[in-house]
């Protein structure tokens, strides 16, 4: 479940008999060992815990791949986890699996206190076996920001197709119009040198730019968004992620927990709040219609996908 401002990718229709899209009387979901029927948690932090732990494994990736999203998330919480409340979705919609076992999906949301300037943090992962025989795997961190603030949000995703192949997006997405609003280009993306990051990145041979076919996401992201594309030989993929990939997330991470969550100093007048809330309902929504509503039912069955996309909405307050 890749759920970012626009899912890159785009599964295919396929006939009835492929595994993508299984008859509905066959789409009755299987829920794996850690989100069997079990009995009620004794709390609510019971319930967050639970789903929290299984969330953390990242089990289909590698080694590196999951210690970057583990640190990525850890710093989020380190900043952050007491503006946060915890993760009450159910266990069968914080993890899942297809009937087959040939999709996984893991969900990891919080929501922020109402005192806090989060709107709420969502982490995914998602692993499906595709019919050549290869498997997807998609890693995200996001985070939304409320109308207490207009600094950007934020996101991580990491789309691997194969051990040699990997999608980076990383990005600070605005929230106003950087024509009519210079001084929001020059605070977040200007002064704050964040284009370097993908000039370093894009000087390894291995690395290419990533040119999405969706003019809808092109326009989402800022002019200082790392969407690259790398491919390399067996075995360089880990050390890409360990030495040049990790160091670029956290600095980019940093700087939106520092200048963006924690800086303060951005309030937003109440004329202002009107078109902050239809521009960031709009994107929420554009993100379910495009992301969520095409790709979901054909990975999990349409009972599936509409409970978690049920609980994604109410997050998303829509």
């Amino acid at each position: 479940m890749a759920i970012s401002f626009c899912h890159v990718l785009r599964l295919p229709s396929p006939p009835k008999s492929s595994l993508f899209s299984p008859p509905l009387k066959s789409s009755r979901i299987k829920l794996s060992a850690a989100s069997a029927p079990s009995p009620p948690p004794s709390s609510q932090m019971d319930l967050h815990n639970q789903g929290r732990a299984k969330f953390l494994e990242f089990p289909f990736v590698s080694a590196p791949h999951r210690a970057l999203m583990v640190n990525l998330l850890s710093k989020v919480e380190d900043r952050l986890g007491s503006q946060l409340l915890p993760c009450t979705l159910p266990l069968d919609v914080q993890h899942c699996q297809n009937e087959s076992g040939t999709s996984q999906a893991s969900l990891h949301i919080r929501s922020g206190l109402q005192s806090s300037p989060v709107d709420f943090i969502l982490g995914s992962w998602l692993h499906c076996k595709l019919p050549t025989g290869a498997a997807l795997n998609i890693t995200s961190l996001i985070a939304y920001l409320n109308l207490s603030t207009d600094a950007p949000n934020f996101v991580a995703e990491l789309i691997q197709s194969s051990p040699t192949s990997l999608i980076l997006l990383l990005d600070l997405p605005p929230r106003k119009d950087l024509v009519l609003y210079p001084d929001y280009l020059q605070t977040f993306y200007e002064d704050s040198q964040l284009d370097t990051h993908r000039q370093m990145l894009q000087k390894l041979p291995e690395v290419q730019p990533y040119v999405s076919s969706s003019l809808y996401l092109r326009s989402l992201f800022s002019p200082t968004r790392i969407m690259i594309r790398i491919e390399t030989e067996e075995g360089r993929m880990e050390e890409i992620l360990k030495d040049h990939i990790e160091p670029v997330a956290v600095e980019v991470l940093g700087f939106w927990l520092d200048h963006c969550a924690c800086g303060g100093g951005r309030e937003v007048k109440e004329e202002e709040k009107a078109y902050l809330k239809k521009r960031d309902e709009l994107v929420k929504k554009k993100s379910i219609e495009i992301d969520l509503g095409s790709n979901l039912p054909k990975l999990f069955g349409p009972e599936l996908a509409e409970r978690v996309m049920g609980a994604i909405n109410d997050v998303y307050n829509l």
